[in-house]
């Protein structure tokens, strides 16, 4: 057997075992079942990545899931450079992940649940990534949505988290309905739903159109388009991003595994995928690419003012996977998974350090409660300034090699890419600002908390700050694989990640000088350097500043502090229509006539049958003797009846 099956397989068994044991006998012990097994698929991962840097690519049917007539599914894996890469990212990143719950829900007494949860997740992630056709695509896609919904929702006894959970699961189903109306639309016009079927026979279709609402449409462009709705849900872009905010009520590594490393990033690895399908659209490439540049500003924004630190870094997620998209719809490919694979470290180290922030301060989640945390926390400290450098951009680290060649990229991407480019490097700057405001706020200054939070400060177990330590490892050194060629040629590499990403991604040739290179590169490093000198002008040298600009700008703060006010308006527009209509029609007809009709309408005849029934049970003998005897005339009668009629 091959080897490479086991990667999913053995944290499935891990979720088996601790779900089924895990109550009765395993309880606090469950994390020896569930580490062990995603250890095992890591050094798989590791083994078959160095497979396919020799050149060995797999595409391999495993089981035959359904066969109709000339149809068929099967339970296959496409493992190639695209594959390879997401499987170090899933896997190192649940490996540190489940390492670092050891200590953070430690007593929590849903433990062994929550282990069998990460594991089923793992599991569903890396169906998604290994899958060769869209039906093993879909059942992935929404297997890691519904463990979303099971690990948002963890501590289902608060009410936050029990809503964010279902917030999630029904914003995603909006995307999702698109998403499934595009498989059956590649089926309905290629026959097949097989990666390597679709992507030969795709060309075919150009040209050809679909009458849709009165309107000829191209048919490439609206396959495009209804799968990239999926992307839109999952990976909580412009106008389903709704969803991720609220997801930080969940556990935070749940957040540093779901909604930064690996579930939110399925829509950038399926847009991804599906290169062939999307360069022939320019219109569909058009819609990614302003899709993601809008989203990343968006989110930018309001990260600006949140004091939440954990929402800060959700809508930070957000703006950076808005990020990956701008590449992806100016056909980088491999620019916006290379930012992918490195944001998984950086921003998994941000989440897990927030999570050791709300550790030290007793679950305490407001910034500006905070302060003077470096000397108590060290190790918490310097790793998440790391990640903050990362995620700025700060040359050196990783976050910088990504985000620059998502940039020239997008500089030499025409028009929209011009675009784009303009705003992706504003919303460099705004980056490195949020995200040292939060270095400054809860890290640097006086303590602002209560004395008994102060009194307990300490830094967090082993279990959580070695992960930590390891996560700033490739928080700095994941992107050196990815040196731009113009840095490169000076000291004899390449850009190697670019060149093993061309067979499965794809490189477009960057048609700008050295000049306008070196341009793109210094105004992306003004961008970070100014972010974070500004930061340090507003929140440490001056902190009065922030007040005043708040008092003198009312609206603008208030509108970036309600986040645009988008929650409210699907209030008022969808939530309040839907539950009126619920209300006042659906739940009077369908519950109180059709379905109380049936489940008490039945029984009720029943009783009142019985009810009639039971009279003729007298208890005297005569009553019985007199209904027998009716009963032998009318046999009687009949008997004659039927003599008769011979």
């Amino acid at each position: 057997m091959d080897t490479y099956i086991l990667i999913p397989l053995l944290p499935l068994a891990a979720f088996v075992v601790n779900i089924l044991l895990g109550k009765i006998i395993l309880k606090d012990k469950a994390h020896w079942v569930a580490i062990p097994a995603v250890a095992g698929s890591f050094t798989l991962a590791v083994q078959t990545f160095l497979e396919v840097m020799d050149g060995k690519v797999i595409n391999q049917d495993i089981y035959s899931w359904i066969v109709s007539g000339n149809f068929k599914v099967t339970i296959g894996f496409l493992i190639d450079q695209l594959t390879a890469i997401m499987l170090i990212v899933v896997t190192s990143v649940s490996l540190l992940v489940h390492i670092y719950s050891v200590g953070y829900m430690h007593g929590d007494k849903g433990y062994y649940r929550f282990f069998s949860y990460l594991s089923l997740f793992t599991f569903s992630m890396l169906m998604l990534v290994l899958g060769n056709n869209l039906l093993q695509l879909y059942f992935g896609w929404e297997a890691v949505g519904l463990c979303s919904y099971f690990l948002i929702g963890f501590w289902y006894e608060k009410k936050s988290a029990s809503d964010a959970g279902k917030k999630a699961f029904i914003v995603n189903r909006f995307g999702d309905f698109g998403f499934g109306l595009g498989v059956i639309l590649i089926f309905l016009s290629l026959g097949t739903i097989h990666y390597a079927d679709i992507f030969s026979g795709i060309g075919g279709l150009q040209g050809k159109t679909i009458y849709m609402l009165g309107y000829e449409v191209d048919l490439i462009t609206l396959i495009a388009l209804l799968l990239f709705c999926g992307a839109v849900g999952k990976s909580a872009q412009i106008p389903l991003h709704v969803w991720l905010p609220d997801a930080m009520e969940g556990p935070t590594p749940v957040s540093a595994l779901i909604h930064a490393a690996t579930m939110v990033t399925a829509g950038v690895f399926m847009v991804a995928r599906f290169n062939p399908v999307f360069n022939l659209s320019p219109v569909a490439m058009a819609v990614v690419a302003l899709t993601g540049a809008v989203t990343s500003l968006f989110a930018a924004t309001i990260a600006l003012v949140q004091n939440d630190i954990k929402r800060i870094v959700a809508y930070s997620t957000v703006s950076q996977l808005g990020y990956m998209f701008l590449a992806c719809g100016v056909g980088a490919y491999g620019a916006g998974v290379f930012h992918l694979y490195t944001h998984a470290y950086f921003k998994a180290l941000l989440f897990l350090g927030a999570g050791s922030v709300m550790h030290a301060m007793s679950g305490e989640l407001d910034i500006q409660k905070m302060g003077g945390l470096k000397k108590h926390m060290p190790v918490t400290y310097w790793t998440f300034l790391i990640a903050s450098l990362s995620i700025a951009g700060v040359p050196g680290l990783a976050g910088f090699f990504s985000k620059d060649e998502i940039l020239w990229m997008a500089y030499n991407g025409g028009t929209v890419g011009k675009i784009v480019w303009a705003i992706g490097t504003v919303v460099a700057a705004l980056t490195a600002f949020y995200s040292f405001r939060i270095i400054f706020l809860a890290f640097h200054g006086t303590f602002r908390g209560t004395h008994e939070q102060e009194h307990h400060l300490h830094e967090s177990p082993a279990s959580m700050t070695v992960p930590l330590l390891l996560l700033s490892i490739g928080a700095v050194a994941a992107g050196w694989v990815g040196i731009p060629e113009l840095l490169g040629s000076s000291l004899g590499v390449g850009n190697w990640i670019a060149h093993f990403f061309e067979p499965a991604l794809g490189h477009p040739s960057a048609h700008g000088t050295h000049e306008e290179e070196w341009m793109v590169i210094g105004i992306s490093i003004a961008a970070a350097f100014g972010g974070i000198f500004l930061s340090w002008v507003f929140y440490s040298l001056k902190p009065e500043i922030p007040k005043t600009l708040a008092a003198n700008f009312r609206g603008v703060y208030t509108t970036l502090w309600n986040k645009y006010y988008v929650d409210e308006l699907y209030d008022a527009i969808i939530v309040r229509p839907s539950l009126w209509v619920a209300k006042n029609f659906l739940i009077p007809v369908t519950d109180g006539t059709i379905i109380e009709g049936i489940v008490n309408g039945i029984p009720r005849a029943i009783g009142e049958f019985g009810e009639k029934l039971r009279k003729l049970q007298t208890g005297y003998i005569q009553h019985y003797a007199m209904s027998m005897a009716i009963g032998l005339f009318i046999l009687f009668a009949l008997v004659l009846m039927a003599q008769a009629g011979q």
